[in-house]
């Protein structure tokens, strides 16, 4: 596992890292995901979030912890969960400081599987996020089922958003919109200093993304003072 900082611009802090996959010899994520097939989902998805849990405790994180998973792993989110809680107890994790990320929303037929899944986290006392918003299949409609936590901006919305006047519409609107239903916003893949100054105008201070740092196998990483200037 790799682990990349999300920081909180206007109060100047990380608020919790991303445990993000990464292979033995370094390999990407994309290159680890590719090897995972239909019959090994289940097991992967399970390792990785005793792994991430397991080497967050071991760095000294006080953050929080935001793991990925796959919908389609997870049969019945009560059963599904008790190896991560198992991690959480034997390392001292506590569990109100784990986020989980849907990812990989264009493969889930089964809204309702979904949905319960994240009321069955929510009930035992996890925050959830939708990963990728207003990237292919993770848009608007969504929204009309699921009840995330967070909505996670995807970077083709980001990118050069202060350069752009429809870019910025478009995120002024996600701005009122996750105001009205209560949900809190992340902007991903920030590059720029520009990028992350105009999204803190529009109201979106929380942020992630390689202008921040890159994610860091067997360490934290930190965020220099002046990036939040």
């Amino acid at each position: 596992m790799a682990f990349q900082p999300i920081v909180d611009v206007e109060k100047r802090r990380i608020v919790y890292y991303e445990a993000l996959v990464r292979g033995l010899n370094g390999e990407s994520a994309f290159s680890i995901l590719e090897q995972v097939t239909d019959e090994l989902m289940y097991r992967f998805d399970q390792e990785c979030r005793v792994k991430a849990i397991e080497l967050a405790s071991a760095l000294g994180m006080q953050e929080r912890l935001s793991i990925n998973f796959l919908p389609n792993a997870v049969y019945e989110p009560e059963a599904c969960i008790q190896a991560t809680l198992e991690a959480s107890q034997r390392v001292g994790w506590p569990t109100e400081r784990l986020n989980f990320e849907i990812t990989e929303t264009e493969r889930v037929v089964d809204r309702e599987h979904m949905r319960s899944i994240i009321e069955s986290y929510h009930r035992m006392g996890f925050s959830t996020s939708l990963d990728d918003f207003g990237n292919g299949y993770a848009n608007l409609d969504l929204l009309t089922d699921l009840r995330p936590n967070t909505l996670k901006i995807d970077r083709e919305l980001v990118m050069g958003c202060n350069a752009s006047k429809r870019r910025q519409a478009i995120l002024k609107s996600l701005v009122a919109l996750a105001d009205a239903l209560g949900i809190h916003l992340v902007a991903e893949g920030i590059e720029t200093r520009e990028e992350s100054r105009c999204l803190l105008a529009l109201g979106i201070p929380v942020q992630q993304g390689y202008y921040f740092a890159r994610p860091q196998v067997e360490k934290l990483p930190k965020v220099a003072d002046e990036k939040y200037d």
